[in-house]
C-alpha cells in the first residue's frame, strides 16, 4: 500500500511538472535576429507594431517593386527559430512580385513578452492591423501564409478576418494530437494550455486554401495534414513534396513549393 502510494506520489509529480513546464516544450524562440544585410537580404524595411496588452513587435517588410498596391503575405513562423530563418522564402515571392511581412511572435527574435496560444493570436492580429494601416497594402489582397505552428495561428485569425487566399505549410490537426503521436505514454489531451485545434475552425474558412506537406515529415506527419485537408471545406488545393522533411529547403522556399505558391496566387495578381 505504501509502495502504491509511493508511485502515485512520483508520477502526479511528473504531470504536475509537465504541467508547468509543458511551453518549454512547445516553444524554441530564438533571440539574436541578423540585420537583413548580413544575410544577403536587399529592399528590407525593418518595422514595429504594438500588440494590444502593448508588446512592441519587430518585423521586416519586404516590398515590392512595380506599381501598388501589390499582393501582400503574412506570415506566420513555426514554433522555433525567428524571422531571419524565413528570410529565403520572404525573398523567393518578393522576386516573384509579391509584397511580404515577417514578425515575430512575443519572445522570439528579442520581441518581449512570453509566448502562449492567445498571445500569438494577438501578435496575429496585431500583424494584420498593421499591415491595414499601410497605404501600399490592399487588405483585398492580403494572403496569410502559416509554418507548422503558424499554420494554426493563420487558421484562428483566418476565421476572424478572412483572408484572400490561405497557403499552410506543414498544418496539424491539433497540438493534442500532434502531442500525443510523438508522446504516447502521456495523457498530452488532458495536460494540455495551449491546445491550437486547427481542426475545429478548417471547416469555418471558406477561401482559397493551398495545403504542402512533405512526405517524409517526421514532425507533422503526412497523414495528420491530410486529416484536416480532408476536413477543409474551403476551394482546396493539396501539394505534397514526397520527399521533404519537416525542416528541408523544399519546404522553406524550395522551387516547386514557391511555383506552385505563385500558380496558386496568380488570380489576386
Amino acid at each position: 500500500m505504501i509502495v502504491t502510494a509511493g508511485y502515485v506520489a512520483v508520477i502526479a509529480a511528473v504531470l504536475a511538472l509537465i504541467w508547468t513546464m509543458q511551453r518549454r516544450f512547445i516553444y524554441f524562440p530564438a533571440s539574436g535576429v541578423p540585420a537583413p544585410s548580413e544575410i544577403g537580404l536587399t529592399d528590407v524595411e525593418l518595422v514595429t507594431f504594438e500588440t494590444i496588452d502593448r508588446l512592441s513587435l519587430s518585423g521586416w517588410f519586404f516590398a515590392a517593386s512595380g506599381p501598388s498596391p501589390r499582393v501582400t503575405v503574412l506570415v506566420f513562423n513555426g514554433n522555433a527559430g525567428n524571422r531571419a530563418h524565413r528570410g529565403p522564402l520572404a525573398a523567393a515571392l518578393q522576386r516573384h512580385g509579391f509584397q511580404v511581412l515577417l514578425v515575430d511572435y512575443r519572445g522570439y527574435g528579442g520581441n518581449p513578452g512570453a509566448p502562449s496560444k492567445n498571445g500569438l493570436a494577438a501578435d496575429g492580429r496585431a500583424a494584420r492591423a498593421y499591415l491595414a494601416g499601410r497605404p501600399d497594402v490592399d487588405l483585398s489582397r492580403l494572403v496569410y501564409f502559416g509554418e507548422s505552428l503558424g499554420t494554426a495561428v493563420a487558421v484562428d485569425l483566418a476565421v476572424e478576418h478572412p483572408p484572400a487566399a490561405l497557403v499552410l505549410r506543414s498544418p496539424f490537426t491539433s497540438m493534442g494530437d500532434l502531442g500525443q503521436h510523438h508522446y504516447p505514454f502521456l495523457p498530452v489531451r488532458l495536460l494540455l494550455r495551449d491546445r491550437f485545434a486547427a481542426i475545429d475552425q478548417i471547416r469555418r474558412i471558406r477561401v482559397p486554401l493551398l495545403i504542402i506537406v512533405g512526405g517524409h515529415d517526421r514532425i507533422v506527419p503526412i497523414d495528420n495534414s491530410r486529416r484536416l485537408y480532408e476536413a477543409a471545406m474551403a476551394p482546396k488545393t493539396l501539394l505534397v513534396l514526397p520527399d521533404a522533411d519537416h525542416n528541408d529547403y523544399e519546404l522553406l522556399a524550395g522551387d516547386e513549393m514557391i511555383q506552385a505558391i505563385v500558380r496558386f496566387l496568380q488570380p489576386l495578381t
